[in-house]
């Protein structure tokens, strides 16, 4: 689903997010979302809207808040002559955010790419497709009950 991240609106629970899809992965198991990304740089300087949709039946408006890195995206339909409304808060944020949010719950990023199909990711792209894997473990009992993993530095167990 896109953009589910950026349902959580603070920073922490984004990172406790990462940290339980971590817990639940399997060794070499992948987690990937598409995020947007914030239209910022078309925001002339001192405004705060930006229309992403404008149609004869749909008006949609990001409004941000720079500072707390949220954006409230504002829906307007015409539906059978009546106007519908509809607002939802999100906090964006940047690809080395979520890769930094993957490292610290123990992924590693894989892939990147600008969409489903596999696009390369560019400055250019309006979202992203992060692919992030737990790292496979190659575990050996010394003692038949604690583990240890071979070749990243962990101090074997005691016999």
């Amino acid at each position: 689903m896109r953009n589910t991240i950026t349902n959580l609106t603070t920073q922490d629970e984004q990172v406790a997010c990462f940290q339980n899809v971590a817990v639940h992965l399997e060794p070499g198991g992948c987690f990937v979302i598409e995020v947007y990304i914030p239209e910022l740089r078309r925001l002339p300087p001192g405004e705060t809207v930006h229309a992403f949709t404008v149609t004869p039946t749909h008006l949609g408006l990001e409004e941000y808040d720079v500072a707390a890195q949220i954006a409230v995206s504002h829906h307007y339909w015409v539906v059978d002559d009546q106007l519908e409304t509809y607002s939802t808060p999100h906090r964006y944020l940047w690809p080395s955010e979520l890769d930094l949010m993957a490292r610290l719950a123990g992924m590693t990023l894989r892939e990147r790419w600008s969409d489903w199909t596999r696009a390369p990711f560019t400055s250019d792209s309006r979202s992203h497709v992060p692919v992030w894997a737990k790292p496979a473990i190659d575990a050996v009992r010394c003692d038949g009950r604690s583990p240890t993993t071979k070749g990243t530095g962990c101090r074997p167990c005691a016999a």
